[in-house]
């Protein structure tokens, strides 16, 4: 099953032209099973994403359980599962990716804020103590 994360929507018919891997993929799961339990596929991926969507997740009081693997070191592609309180596990994953990104975004902007207030308040004195 390919899954749409974020609106960008690939479908089979479009996957089969261009012949590219979804980038996430919930594992195949019973009809009409437990939408609150499930393992997702993140292709091209590491622990440096699912260290952070671990963290993210854990943090949410909706998540009962979350966990993630790396299947192999020579493949690049991660199982991400979760388990929630009630709530489809495919809506907290969203949220997570949200909440990831709405931190990513708050660290660049202090990160480049902090590098000009540096640059503009300390590069004389840098410049200054060197002959």
């Amino acid at each position: 099953m390919n899954f749409s994360l974020l609106g960008n929507t690939m479908s089979s018919a479009n996957q089969d032209q261009t012949s590219k891997k979804p980038i996430l993929e919930v594992l195949d799961t019973k009809a009409g099973s437990d939408e609150t339990v499930m393992t997702f596929i993140l292709h091209d991926e590491d622990h440096t994403l699912g260290n952070a969507l671990k963290y993210m997740l854990n943090k949410n009081p909706q998540v009962t359980f979350v966990g993630y693997s790396i299947t192999h070191p020579s493949e690049s592609k991660i199982n991400l599962r979760i388990q929630t309180t009630g709530v489809p596990a495919v809506d907290v994953l969203k949220q997570a990716f949200r909440d990831l990104k709405k931190m990513c975004s708050h660290m660049l902007t202090t990160f480049e804020s902090s590098t000009k207030y540096f640059k503009e308040n300390h590069m004389e004195e840098t410049l200054d103590s060197h002959p």
